[in-house]
């Protein structure tokens, strides 16, 4: 391990069981006027941990946090969701500076932190079912794919890979390339701001593994689930984006998107459905639904319970939602 020692690392909350999720990353600190600290929790493996546990299934969490995240308010929501935490400090975080424009957001990075080391984790931990890798500031190298159990159902947050991170300039695109990580996963998602204008599917294809998932999400507009296989691209699925009640901050939703789709998967009746006859199926629009949520409230604090999301999708389309209801409507913890 690079920086501090494996003594500092701290693990908290792990309780019997194991988990049956394993999220990976390190948290950002997003610049933000409304907060006292000037600063708000953020990146893939907040999202994701949170929005895992919520909707009911055993989560884990490996985190690394720079000095001043290390005892952020927000990670007591992980931990008021049961999530267990292992937190491994870094010297440096990843820091932004995010502005939303009409042409679509400017990010600056201040500080693009440091990569996340290797830690000892709970021998229960590695009997999990799946593991989700969410970067946030290319801080995973291709050695955590070692880590994983090979028979483990593995997601990637794609957009923490591909971004090119200098302190004090703007986030450029970094083009999407050849790597353990991206060839593990099972199912990899990323944006069409991710990667250039005009890059499709097919073109990122040949990265993955044959009888991988490809998500390409569009925003409002959807998205795309392509199935990989050796020649390219088999069955491809188009989703429709699932209507929130107004947009505050679309930070997370992809990372929210990503966990509930994995959510599907490890344990199809979270999503209310059930697994095909060829085994588990993603479940998009429970992924769509639980996503709109999170563009409702800026931070974390608009990361939905299972009851929300089948209540979202209980309602006829075309059926104008209520205003988005209390936060504390979406800590409650579905029952395990």
């Amino acid at each position: 391990m690079t920086g501090r020692p494996d003594t500092d690392v701290r693990v908290s909350g792990a309780g019997p069981g194991g988990p049956e999720v394993v999220v990976v990353g390190s948290a950002s600190r997003d610049l933000a006027a409304d907060d006292p600290r000037g600063w708000r929790l953020g990146g893939g493996v907040t999202y994701n941990a949170l929005t895992s546990a919520r909707l009911g299934l055993r989560t884990a969490a490996i985190i690394g946090l720079d000095p001043q995240a290390f005892e952020s308010h927000e990670l007591e929501l992980l931990a008021a969701a049961d999530v267990d935490l292992l937190r491994v400090p870094l010297p440096q975080g990843p820091v932004f500076r995010n502005v939303d424009s009409p042409g679509g957001r400017i990010q600056t990075c201040l500080e693009p932190g440091r990569p996340l080391p290797h830690v000892a984790m709970p021998v229960a931990w590695r009997a999990a079912r799946a593991w989700i890798l969410a970067p946030v500031a290319g801080e995973l190298d291709d050695a955590w794919a070692d880590a994983i159990p090979a028979d483990a159902f593995v997601a990637l947050g794609w957009q923490g890979l591909l971004r090119t991170l200098r302190a004090g300039a703007l986030v450029d695109r970094r083009a999407p390339g050849p790597g353990r990580l991206v060839r593990r996963a099972d199912v990899v998602s990323l944006s069409e701001h991710d990667v250039e204008p005009g890059t499709l599917p097919e073109d990122l294809a040949p990265l993955l593994h044959p009888g991988a998932w490809l998500v390409f999400t569009h925003g409002v507009a959807g998205g795309r689930l392509a199935e990989v296989t050796a020649d390219g691209l088999g069955r491809v699925v188009h989703y429709s984006a699932v209507e929130a009640a107004g947009e505050v901050d679309a930070t997370g939703a992809g990372d929210t998107f990503l966990a509930a789709l994995v959510a599907s998967v490890v344990r199809p009746a979270a999503g209310g459905a059930a697994a095909g006859e060829a085994g588990p199926v993603p479940d998009l629009r429970f992924a769509a639904a639980a996503a709109s949520f999170t563009v409702e409230e800026s931070g974390l604090k608009g990361v939905p319970g299972r009851a929300a999301v089948l209540r979202r999708l209980a309602i006829p389309v075309g059926q104008s939602l209520p205003e988005p209801p209390s936060s504390s409507t979406y800590s409650a913890k579905a029952p395990r």
